[in-house]
């Protein structure tokens, strides 16, 4: 067995650790929550590579302390958590998984919208409160049928949707990005591109899905929700810094925003100096018209495995002096 050592930050499915136990000697994460800081550093102080996740942050000093790491393997798509010119200036590789994440996500991004339009939580707290005696008109939603869906963003992510969302009758897609689609592609999805505030003004359903940057923090701010139209719904499965979460909630309080369903928070932005600990309570205590889940885009168990074991194999080029499949960086010798 080779003696480099590769440390996994979270736990994974057993196949992707004995994989890697056959090329290196691994550490795994046993525990079902992240490492603090001090222990992940501790256990990579002397490993060639290190496997991570959505809420490790790697940045110059923690690389300092670990002068054997020659990859970094992410087992993620979006990678500002880390910061990949740090690694490319001291050697080290920064690979992702590009695109297994991309059908889960599409996919519970259009079951939240519908649980969100329909009521479904509400509906399932009435059940459950022994009231229910039978049909009565209560609960009245909104349909996807003639609805128009704008996309803040039109990558993986929205192609994949606007494919699911071709079945439901909806009236157009608006979308934006500096990546146009081609008339090919405007013409087989159903969309058409439109001004950030025209899809602001117009749109039912409201995805962003763009990754996070500086021009992307809280793009849906409290001036973007005051041009959307009255009532229309906001769905986000992209990242939590795009939406200023006391905006939304603000804005539903006052009546204007219809729902808000999101996978991912504020509070997950780690680099954030000024990352909030919490989620607004005003949020949390709007239960009839939010609707979230935890960070679960890519928790479909067979789907976790292949990112992980993607991840693994990127380490493994890595370390065997191939350059890694899916690495982001061209590392300096």
């Amino acid at each position: 067995m080779n003696t480099q050592k590769v440390v996994i930050t979270h736990r994974v499915h057993p196949g992707v650790v004995e994989y890697l136990s056959r090329h290196y000697d691994v550490i795994p994460n046993e525990t079902p929550g992240a490492l603090d800081r001090e222990t992940l550093l501790e256990r990579c102080r002397d490993a060639a590579a290190v496997m991570v996740f959505m809420p490790d942050w790697i940045d110059a000093a923690f690389l300092d302390n670990c002068p054997k790491l020659k990859v970094v393997g992410a087992a993620l798509k979006g990678f500002d958590n880390f910061d990949v010119a740090a690694c490319t200036q001291r050697g080290v590789w920064f690979t992702i998984v590009p695109d297994l994440l991309t059908v889960p996500t599409a996919e519970l991004a259009l079951g939240l919208a519908l649980g969100l339009m329909r009521n479904v939580l509400p509906g399932d707290r009435f059940i459950r409160s022994r009231k229910f005696q039978g049909w009565r008109p209560s609960l009245y939603g909104a349909s996807m049928t003639g609805a128009t869906i704008g996309m803040i963003g039109m990558g993986a992510v929205g192609k994949t949707l606007a494919q699911r969302l071709m079945g439901f009758d909806i009236r157009q897609i608006l979308y934006t990005d500096p990546a146009a689609l081609t008339p090919e592609e405007e013409k087989r999805l159903g969309a058409k591109q439109a001004s950030f505030q025209d899809i602001l003004a117009q749109s039912d359903v409201l995805f962003p899905l763009t990754p996070m940057t500086a021009e992307t923090f809280h793009l849906i701010d409290e001036t973007a929700l005051a041009a959307m139209k009255p009532g229309s719904y906001l769905v986000n499965v992209s990242r939590g810094s795009v939406v200023d979460e006391a905006a939304v909630a603000g804005s539903l309080a006052a009546g204007r925003l219809g729902g808000y369903a999101a996978d991912v928070f504020e509070l997950e932005e780690w680099t954030r100096e000024d990352r909030p600990s919490v989620i607004p309570e005003m949020l949390l205590d709007n239960v009839d018209r939010t609707l979230f889940t935890p960070h679960i885009g890519s928790a479909v168990d067979g789907v976790r495995y292949e990112i992980a074991m993607q991840a693994a194999r990127n380490i493994v080029q890595a370390l065997s002096g191939q350059r890694p499949e899916d690495a982001v960086n061209e590392p300096v010798r």
